[in-house]
């Protein structure tokens, strides 16, 4: 693999590249534009090694496409940080029992503008640190306890939702992940607090490892994930802000089960990046340390999909892998603009393509799409077309778009190239019987000849 990006020529838009090609294409410097349709056949080729380590980050833009019935129309899932800060505001706002701390604890983070459910949850612990015995603001610990646990149980009831029984995105992954044998296990990295991975994964019957260990009361058990050694075929997931289904029990230890005991112990999502003692930080720490030691062994391609690069912490994990490691690849499949990610994302990392749905950051190369389809291109309609998307990009209805940032076509992106990873080996098979049959068929001759001959 080399270094330096090989460069696409206007020609070859359309054309295949050589399977061992990683670091991001781009046309030559004179050239206006990025071309979506080589992008997206550069990720296809990517991901086609069964050899190659292969991870995948889900951000929370992903639940945002999976539509479900609402009324007359349709809404996500799940809510985007938006909306779920806003039905914690009002659950919260409207408790006999929290509403007055609650209220103290927005009036702290009133210079924040309006503070997302993350933000609001890491004043709350902070204040829990430093409150003493005699509180702060009138908030005793106890008080911002219950707040903490009264935060995280409006959350549960918004993320602790069933995968409908369709073909979601989250199902073709994990069939995805389930149909090919690999040299190295497929890693799910995600920031996601709810539950869908994991349904789609057991509904598929693909075996994964977490972290915890048991299953009534499973243990996190920080031997195992740093020997890993599980077979390939199982996936890992790896849950960088915590989960619904995580406890901290009184006595310190980390448990994933359906339901806290009796109010037992603190629900694990979000990790404030807070000064937390070693045992508060562990499992938060763990996980990132997986994507940390992904991006760091050689060859690997790490593909997000439903993350904005908005999360600083996450981003820093990320830049300083890519930059230790030229031989690591990210595919940032955005679903909006470029404009819309970090500016620290988008500037001097020649393993990073970000492949907005108005054009693309490819190394350092930051152009919109071209405007001409490629109507007879496999992929047009699937990962590229000319196509308005209104409310997601503000780029002109008649030059192309990149699609696969929306994480229901990226479902269907995996389905497609698995559909056609299985028609050729289906097509190798037959090709290897019909010459099994034609070397019989000639064997016989021969045979028949020589008969003949001795006659």
């Amino acid at each position: 693999m080399s270094e330096q990006p090989p460069i696409e020529s206007e020609a070859s838009c359309d054309a295949g590249a050589p399977e061992e090609a990683m670091a991001p294409f781009v046309e030559p410097v004179d050239s206006p534009t990025h071309c979506p349709y080589r992008q997206a056949v550069l990720l296809q080729q990517a991901l086609a090694s069964d050899k190659m380590r292969v991870a995948f980050f889900l951000g929370a833009g992903c639940p945002m496409a999976i539509r479900v019935p609402d009324g007359d129309t349709t809404k996500p899932l799940i809510p985007d940080v938006e909306g779920l800060t806003k039905y914690v505001i009002q659950s919260l706002s409207t408790s006999p029992e929290h509403k007055t701390s609650f209220a103290s604890v927005l009036q702290r983070l009133g210079d924040n503008g309006h503070p997302n459910v993350e933000e609001i949850l890491s004043q709350v612990r902070a204040l829990y640190e430093v409150a003493g015995t005699l509180g702060i603001d009138g908030l005793t610990k106890e008080m911002l306890n219950k707040l903490d646990a009264a935060i995280c149980r409006a959350t549960t009831e918004i993320l602790q939702v069933l995968l409908p029984p369709d073909d979601t995105p989250y199902h073709r992954l994990a069939t995805w992940i389930g149909a090919i044998r690999r040299a190295y296990p497929v890693e799910i990295f995600t920031s996601n607090y709810d539950l869908l991975v994991e349904q789609a994964l057991e509904q598929q019957r693909v075996p994964y490892f977490d972290g915890f260990v048991g299953s009534d009361r499973a243990f996190f058990d920080l031997p195992s994930m740093e020997q890993d050694k599980l077979p390939s075929r199982w996936a890992r997931l790896w849950k960088v802000h915590g989960s619904v289904n995580w406890w901290r029990t009184p006595a310190g230890r980390v448990e994933r089960r359906a339901k806290a005991e009796n109010e037992d112990g603190q629900q694990m999502i979000y990790p404030s990046h807070l000064k937390y003692w070693e045992s508060r930080r562990m499992p938060y720490f763990a996980m990132l340390d997986r994507l940390k030691a992904f991006l760091a062994q050689g060859q690997g391609v790490l593909v997000t999909c439903g993350y904005s690069f908005s999360d600083q912490h996450l981003n820093e994990v990320i830049l300083q892998g890519l930059s230790g490691n030229s031989t690591a690849v990210c595919f940032g499949l955005l679903w909006g603009d470029r404009a819309k990610a970090d500016d620290a994302v988008k500037h001097g990392h020649a393993n990073l393509s970000l492949l907005a749905a108005d054009g693309a950051v490819l190394g350092t190369i930051d152009r919109d799409w071209r405007s001409d389809e490629r109507v007879e291109h496999p992929l047009h309609g699937l990962a590229a077309q000319a196509v308005e998307l209104k409310g997601r990009t503000e780029a002109p209805s008649d030059r192309c778009k990149f699609l696969l940032g929306d994480f229901k076509s990226f479902g269907e992106f995996l389905a497609r190239q698995l559909a056609q990873r299985e028609a050729h080996q289906a097509r190798d098979v037959a090709i290897e019987y019909l010459g099994e049959i034609l070397a019989r068929q000639l064997a016989q001759r021969e045979r028949s000849e020589g008969d003949n001959d001795a006659a």
